[in-house]
């Protein structure tokens, strides 16, 4: 079995209009999530051994801060098919994964990352900005993933997990 992390990116800033959708960086709110989400990660033990993620700003700044906050040893590897995948791209992307990791995370984008936790596991979900997924991949080798082979095992939204731990 593979485990498979899904991150959307942190929010990200508007303010700059000319600045091109692939160069916008994280805004005020998402340098404080990502590491949030960071901390989250290592509460509940959740460890990726690899980290791919889009190229484009925010998602860089994401997987970067979510790694110094849990203090992950795993290597981030930037992979350009992540920047606007469809669901069918990500799995092309996950099946690459080599099989001597037993963990992964994806940083990714919207609408794809969403079609992409349906796609392997059959769940609608919403995935706001810094939402991590957790999927557990019935397969022993990354190029077996395919539509159905994943059971969500939990969804982590930022808003919920802090009113959660409020209470």
């Amino acid at each position: 079995m593979k485990t498979l992390f899904v991150l959307r990116h942190a929010k990200s800033s508007w303010d700059d209009p000319d600045l091109a959708d692939y160069d916008r960086p994280l805004n005020g709110r998402g340098n404080e999530t990502a590491p949030f989400m960071g901390k989250v990660m290592t509460r509940n033990k959740f460890t990726p051994a690899l980290i791919l993620a889009s190229p484009a700003a925010r998602a860089r700044e994401t997987a970067v801060l979510v790694r110094k906050s849990a203090e992950f040893k795993a290597d981030i590897k930037h992979d350009e098919r992540i920047y606007e995948a469809s669901p069918q791209t990500l799995l092309q992307v996950v099946a690459g994964i080599d099989d001597a990791f037993e963990s992964a995370m994806l940083v990714g984008h919207n609408p794809g990352m969403e079609g992409f936790i349906r796609l392997t596991t059959g769940k609608p979900e919403s995935m706001p900005t810094a939402a991590l997924a957790v999927i557990d991949l019935e397969i022993d080798e990354w190029q077996q993933i395919a539509a159905g082979s994943g059971t969500l095992r939990k969804v982590i939204r930022p808003k919920d997990e802090i009113k959660r731990l409020r209470t």
